[in-house]
């Protein structure tokens, strides 16, 4: 053995004891940390009392975040202090922490705090956590000086399981016990809100900021009904005024980014929620909205991996649904998209692009008839989309009935919309009749039978139904909305106009405004129409449908560069697959003299669209303006063809036959173009018709 070798061996045992006693010594450490730092001496009451006065005075201000940091800080000061631990049970509940509230609840009562005087916060910290039955069982016994609260988680319990009634009464009571309090009417705001009462809504929650304007629920509860009466935009300060007094509540920075985003403010919106998800790691909520970010940007891939973040807490809510089952129908994934796109037509079955995009997925699985059946009542609206229309097509061409197909594929190549109707009815009037009769003041139930009722024919019934619901429920904007289709189905569009705006008075949403935006002009009150759009635009800058109304108004009243900078808008957002926008854009660089770009944007159209007319009409009006007589006059000549009734393009294709010097055909279309008493360009027409003699 060599000497070496004996050296190794001989410190071996020397290594291993230096381990040994460096080990001890590190145990020794860490037991005299420990000591130091957990050891009833390092304890702090007068720090601790000091940190719940501070919650207290933060609570008292409205900030609860700041205030669960406070509490937080006093319990880490005296782990034995009842008083921090029951001050952070109360920030927990306040930021909708059920979970964590009950645990402190119990570390209270195990530090000394009676179980008889939290039976009203444990019951909150239930049903925060969706245990409702349990929640109503332990607020059952809370103390007489704490009803007022037991009261309010009561209701809000009773909500949730669909009782409203015995909410109602509920919260009743308390603003008899507590007329003052803002928490009070905070609730009784959110539970009209969430029976459709918007008008009783919009009242508690004006009463509950004006008894506690520090109030932040009270005051993202203003915000959310802001955002339902006025729009998006004239949400916002409320949302900002509730964070200025908590910048780091979730549950409003939610409200706030969605809002944002809405709006068009993208940028506004991710930094939002960037913040959410600091105030709550792993925000589903958050994620959700950042996922939705992601696939409106079309980033398909990075939008799955922010849905799958939220780890499926909220995969049945209807957004997530919607979200998730576009994002698989984009994938391919149908059977997966069936299953999401169902669930959320069920929940929402006038939700008319969760139609549209089932119908999508059940013609793909092979299953036309039941496509055909989830569009019937999209498909007979008058203002049925031309994507619609030919869906239906593709469907009853799956079951091989290619006349019907031909007729929906007409309809969807014909330049123009009509009303934006009642959506109609799925079920027979006897159906329809037995809810309706079991619960005559419930609008959910009334409203599919008086839809029906219109569908058969029988307008004086439904009227009069239509008429008593307004009555029954004059804080419901559906109920408005309703009378406004009877009326509108009436030939009454004054009428229905001011029904509609009583609905909007309530809540200024898409479909109210387009109904109100067409009926002021079925009215002839096209100035009032003007204002309104205006108006829903100033609030929602981005509203597809909003803007496009917009464009088209700006075309026909001849503002071409205003037009142009609407439609690239819309162009920007949609990109080039939309058939109608490219003509529009044709038709808007034609009017302005920009010829070549008029050109090109209209054989986009065409190439998308050989059969709609409004694409042939605007490449051909593009080739006129460019010199090209020969190849307008063929394009102008198959619109025509295509859509003989429609006196624009009667009226391009006489200007095209003047200018070929050819009278007689001109004469021809001039004066059929003249016979429509909706034909706009009357004057132009008659001046040139007046030329040819």
């Amino acid at each position: 053995m060599t000497s070496s070798r004996k050296s190794r061996r001989s410190r071996k045992p020397i290594i291993r004891r230096a381990l040994v006693a460096l080990g001890a010594l590190g145990a020794f450490g860490i037991a005299l940390y420990a000591f130091f730092v957990l050891s009833p001496v390092r304890l702090d009451p007068a720090a601790s009392h000091a940190s719940v006065e501070k919650a207290m005075a933060q609570l008292k201000q409205g900030n609860a975040s700041a205030a669960r940091q406070s509490a937080l800080d006093a319990v880490r000061s005296d782990p034995n202090s009842a008083d921090a631990h029951l001050l952070l049970a109360r920030t927990q509940l306040q930021l909708g922490e059920g979970v964590a509230a009950e645990a402190e609840i119990k570390r209270a009562n195990d530090a000394g705090v009676d179980p008889k005087l939290t039976h009203h916060l444990l019951g909150d910290a239930l049903q925060l956590q969706g245990q409702n039955e349990k929640a109503i069982d332990e607020v059952e016994k809370t103390d007489p000086k704490f009803r007022n609260y037991g009261l309010r988680i009561r209701a809000r319990a009773m909500t949730a399981l669909g009782n409203y009634a015995d909410a109602k009464e509920c919260l009743e009571e308390a603003a008899r016990i507590a007329p003052r309090d803002g928490d009070v009417w905070t609730d009784i705001g959110r539970f009209r809100f969430t029976v459709g009462d918007i008008s009783g809504a919009i009242a508690a929650s004006q009463r509950a900021v004006e008894l506690d304007g520090d109030n932040v629920d009270a005051l993202e509860l203003r915000g959310e009904l802001v955002r339902t009466q006025y729009g998006l935009v004239a949400a916002l300060p409320w949302f900002e005024r509730a964070l200025a007094r908590d910048p780091w509540h979730h549950d409003t920075l939610i409200e706030y980014a969605a809002t944002l985003g809405d709006a068009g403010r993208t940028n506004d919106m991710l930094a939002a929620t960037r913040k959410a998800l600091e105030a709550k790691p792993g925000s589903p909520q958050a994620f959700y909205l950042q996922a939705v970010l992601a696939a409106r940007a079309g980033n398909y891939d990075l939008a799955r991996t922010l849905a799958e973040k939220t780890g499926g807490t909220i995969d049945t809510l209807p957004g997530m649904l919607l979200l998730t089952g576009t994002l698989d129908l984009q994938e391919g994934d149908t059977e997966q998209a069936l299953g999401k796109l169902q669930a959320l037509v069920a929940q929402q079955p006038m939700n008319i692009t969760a139609r549209k995009l089932l119908a999508v997925a059940l013609l793909r699985s092979d299953a036309a008839r039941n496509a055909l059946d989830v569009l019937r009542p999209v498909a007979l609206r008058g203002d049925a989309d031309s994507y619609t229309l030919t869906l239906v097509a593709r469907g009853f061409e799956r079951i091989g009935d290619r006349d019907i197909a031909a007729r929906f594929l007409d309809r969807a190549a014909f330049p123009g919309r009509g009303g934006s109707g009642a959506f109609s009815a799925d079920d027979s009037l006897a159906i329809l009749g037995a809810p309706a009769q079991e619960r005559p003041n419930d609008p959910t139930a009334v409203i599919p039978l008086v839809r029906g009722l219109v569908e058969a024919g029988n307008s004086g019934a439904a009227l009069a139904r239509a008429q008593q619901m307004v009555s029954d429920n004059p804080g419901v904007p559906g109920a408005y909305v309703l009378l406004g289709d009877v009326l509108m189905v009436q030939g009454r569009s004054g009428d229905a106009a001011t029904a509609y705006k009583q609905a909007a008075d309530l809540r200024f949403d898409e479909p109210t405004m387009l109904r109100l935006v067409e009926a002021l002009g079925d009215a002839g009150r096209r100035g009032e129409a003007s204002q309104t759009l205006a108006l829903f635009l100033s609030q929602n800058p981005v509203n597809l449908a909003a803007l496009r109304i917009s464009a088209h108004w700006q075309l026909v009243s001849g503002d071409y560069d205003a037009a142009i900078v609407t439609l690239e808008g819309l162009h920007d957002r949609i990109g080039d697959g939309d058939a109608a926008l490219n003509a529009d854009l044709a038709t808007a660089y034609a009017g302005a003299g920009e010829a070549e770009t008029a050109r090109q944007y209209g054989e986009a159209a065409y190439a998308l669209a050989p059969g709609n007319p409004a694409a042939a009409d605007s490449y051909g009006w593009a080739l006129y303006q460019s010199g090209d007589d020969q190849g307008a006059l063929e394009l102008l000549q198959k619109a025509v063809l295509l859509a003989p009734r429609h006196s624009g393009l009667r009226w391009h294709l006489a200007q095209i036959y003047a200018e070929m010097k050819r009278p007689n055909e001109a004469r021809a279309h001039l004066q059929a173009a003249l016979a429509d008493p909706l034909f706009a360009d009357r004057g132009a027409a008659q001046v040139l018709l007046g030329k040819l003699g």
